[in-house]
């Protein structure tokens, strides 16, 4: 990773992503994980403070190795142990069907094959766990759709790789996920990079 990405990026990220309006959408989306949870994009530990008494543990993936240092606050102030196993979504060192739950927040927007990255959450979870998500996406309405697409491919360069276009719901069930809780909506903010997926995907 370069030293934008490295150094910088998840340090803006982190500030980004700890306004108040992402509290209830991130409690919302944790509610009902238990067990051993496997947390891809745990960047800077937002999460950290929503997650319900029934999560055991949390096996934590992210390239940011900042974002650990971002997180050690939230780390020693939750209950839940986190243990860091992987850097790369798409190639998760874990074994088949080894975790209970699955948990991704504002994260399949930025990695490079999305595709493969939710095929290895599904390789790793038990038989009927369960995907909880939230994520920016593509729009259906067709004239924000087109301002994401014109504005992709310079978010992506500024944000680390993040796609504001992406078909969240459709990529979720290519991956052989049952959506069981889909609601899609806009927060405040401009559409293009407001249109929110959250929902639940239980591994067929």
């Amino acid at each position: 990773m370069g030293w934008y990405a490295d150094r910088v990026l998840p340090r803006l990220v982190d500030r980004v992503m700890r306004g108040r309006e992402f509290d209830p959408i991130r409690s919302r989306v944790v509610g009902g994980l238990s067990g051993q949870v496997l947390e891809i994009g745990f960047g800077s530990g937002l999460n950290v403070p929503h997650y319900p008494a029934g999560v055991t543990r949390v096996l934590a993936v992210d390239p940011a190795v900042l974002g650990r240092q971002l997180a050690a606050q939230r780390l020693a102030a939750g209950t839940v142990p986190v243990e860091f196993v992987g850097l790369d979504g798409a190639h998760i060192p874990l074994d088949d069907e080894s975790v209970d739950q699955a948990l991704s927040t504002w994260t399949l927007c930025t990695i490079p094959d999305v595709g493969r990255a939710l095929s290895e959450v599904h390789r790793v979870l038990r038989p009927g766990g369960a995907l909880h998500f939230v994520e920016h996406g593509r729009s259906p309405e067709a004239k924000v759709a087109r301002r994401q697409d014109l504005f992709t491919p310079v978010q992506r360069r500024v944000a680390g790789g993040c796609h504001l276009n992406r078909p969240v719901a459709e990529l979720i069930e290519a991956a052989g996920f049952e959506i069981t809780r889909l609601e899609r909506y806009y927060m405040p903010g401009p559409k293009a990079a407001a249109y929110l997926y959250e929902g639940v995907a239980v591994r067929r």
